[in-house]
């Protein structure tokens, strides 16, 4: 059986699910956000340490401003009236990417990462404003000013996710079949599934077939 120690999620579909069942995209934005509490949920039966949520990417800032600004309003809502609870759970939260945003959602972002800072039962990586090709830049720019030899180590140090190891385990929803510009380097080794229910259609049974196929996959790391 392997072990899980950190999943990552693409969460993709939200838009196409809330066209297809409310005439809406943000109605399936809001809907997605249930089935992260439930993911959260699950993650935790599973002993899983870390949860890496996709969440806005850089190239997320194409689409329609009411959709995004509709995005953040979900995101500020969600830390006000949820963030004591995930402190008394136990669960850590962390941002990835650039904290480019509105003063109110930065200001809630940094109370919320200082609040849980020291709980240990769940880390959940919330991809922000995220890319991984920027990310490598500015790992190599950081080697380059600090004049040190270019290997894993000293490059690992420089990412986002440093201190955070590697998904073991990579799901992408929505019937896409890409990385998109997510953990580009930490993905190197994960297992990766692609499912095709949209993500608020994805639920805690997905979830737990996905795990359990994990476990019992044979992983070799380059040998036989």
């Amino acid at each position: 059986m392997n072990p899980l120690k950190h999943v990552a999620i693409i969460m993709d579909g939200n838009g196409r699910w809330g066209l297809k069942n409310k005439k809406s995209r943000n109605a399936g934005h809001k809907e997605g956000l249930n089935t992260v509490e439930k993911i959260i949920k699950t993650s935790i039966k599973n002993k899983i340490k870390y949860l890496t949520l996709y969440a806005f990417s850089t190239e997320n800032w194409k689409r329609p401003k009411k959709e995004i600004n509709f995005l953040f309003d979900l995101l500020e809502n969600f830390l006000v009236n949820r963030i004591d609870e995930l402190h008394e759970k136990n669960i850590k939260l962390k941002i990835i990417g650039v904290k480019n945003f509105s003063t109110k959602l930065n200001k809630l972002l940094n109370y919320s990462e200082k609040k849980t800072i020291k709980n240990t039962k769940l880390q959940i990586n919330l991809a922000l404003n995220y890319g991984s090709k920027f990310e490598l830049i500015n790992a190599f720019k950081s080697l380059n000013k600090n004049k040190e030899n270019i290997n894993e180590k000293n490059l690992s140090k420089y990412l986002q996710t440093n201190n955070i190891p590697d998904p073991d385990l990579l799901i992408r929803t929505g019937n896409t079949k890409r990385l998109s510009n997510f953990l580009l380097w930490q993905l190197a080794y994960s297992e990766i599934f692609f499912e095709k229910k949209l993500w608020p259609e994805f639920s805690e049974k997905d979830y737990n077939r996905i795990i359990k196929k994990f476990k019992n996959i044979k992983r070799n790391y380059g040998n036989i």
